[in-house]
């Protein structure tokens, strides 16, 4: 049977909490860990009606980007909505997990998935918030099991090195040691001095992935005892932040980027700033409200900034300073449901991944016929 800590284990590699704002509600916010976790299902949104939905559904754990939970409660109240809401959860043991401000910056996350459907996959990130740090690993291997070794680096995510994996440096060497009394060596015997030719293999770990690939090497190594050293490098690795920036493969005009973004993020309507004529070429995105990275997105080059929930004063502002915004909607971020239900697919094939069908848009846009 598979638990919520289980599920929280697979969302912790796609989004670590690591890389979330300070301060942003992520997490479980209702339930236990160790609660069943056999249906989930993925939202945008917490609303009553989504609630309805999984308990209609017998749904185990709802994973949702914004958080049900952000202010602290002074009461549950079960005549409001909120309160109801936390009502039908707990009285239907239904564990509630958010991924917020990690989801939009992780690698593969909201943002990503925006520029996506926009055909854009070679993208940079627009604000920088952190940078992953780099250790060394250092294991010594009998030569017997070098490519087992290699092969376990691998698959835990190590020695990538831009577009090259199985990334290690080896060096030959003689390997030395004696069993005490109570080992059960793989090579050698009890208290007689064993020389073997090892290698030593090196290799370069993400720190979020260094613990699991130490794990994965004991596994492959055949001693009882494997010997290993790490090693913070001063080199910074992969850059993670908030919004994507790009470069279209051909330049075309704001109101023609404009057609593009309503059809890829399927939305009814939308706005934009900026002269219809003007020629876009760089491409700024942030899911949700972005109104405050309007400088950024300039100073980054960009020629349009496709964000959400778009200020009156903050158009004036971009205007002023030449950049064109179009503006889809907070609601586009629901891009997430699906995206993020393959990749936990993936990860956890033996759990009913499922998306909310209920529409969390709250906005009714009044169109000509």
């Amino acid at each position: 049977m598979t638990k919520v800590i289980d599920v929280m284990n697979a969302m912790e590699e796609i989004a670590p909490k690591s890389l979330a704002f300070e301060g942003d509600r992520i997490g479980l916010q209702i339930g236990s860990p160790n609660s069943d976790a056999n249906r989930v299902m993925v939202t945008l949104d917490v609303l009553e009606s989504v609630v309805d939905e999984a308990i209609e559904n017998e749904i185990d754990l709802i994973i949702a980007h914004h958080p049900f939970i952000f202010k602290p409660f002074q009461a549950i109240n079960w005549d409001s909505e909120k309160g109801r809401i936390t009502k039908k959860l707990m009285t239907h043991n239904i564990s509630l997990f958010v991924a917020h401000t990690n989801l939009d910056i992780a690698r593969g996350g909201v943002n990503d998935l925006l520029m996506e459907k926009l055909g854009l996959t070679d993208t940079d990130v627009l604000v920088k918030t952190t940078e992953e740090k780099l250790y060394k690993l250092v294991i010594h291997v009998p030569k017997t099991h070098e490519n087992e070794i290699r092969q376990a680096f691998a698959d835990a995510g190590a020695g990538f090195i831009g577009n090259y994996s199985h990334c290690t440096f080896n060096l030959e060497g003689i390997g030395t040691f004696k069993p005490q009394d109570g080992a059960n060596p793989y090579i050698g015997s009890g208290d007689e001095l064993e020389r073997v030719e090892e290698y030593r293999m090196d290799t370069i770990v993400p720190e979020g992935i260094l613990n699991q690939t130490i794990e994965l090497a004991k596994q492959a190594h055949p001693y009882e005892e494997m010997a290993y050293d790490v090693y913070p490098l001063q080199v910074q690795g992969e850059a993670y932040g908030l919004g994507r920036i790009a470069k279209l493969s051909e330049p075309m005009q704001l109101q023609e980027l404009a057609q593009l973004v309503k059809k890829a993020y399927d939305v009814p309507n939308l706005r934009f700033v900026g002269k219809e004529d003007k020629r876009i070429r760089t491409v700024a995105v942030i899911g949700g409200d972005g109104n405050k990275y309007i400088a950024k997105a300039k100073q980054m080059g960009a020629d349009v900034l496709i964000t959400g929930d778009v200020y009156f004063h903050t158009a004036h502002d971009a205007l002023g300073m030449g950049l064109a915004m179009i503006d889809p909607g907070h609601h586009i971020e629901q891009v997430m449901k699906v995206g993020l239900q393959q990749k936990l697919k993936k990860k956890m094939p033996a759990v009913q991944f499922s998306i909310s069908e209920h529409k969390t848009e709250p906005f009714t846009f009044l169109t000509n016929d």
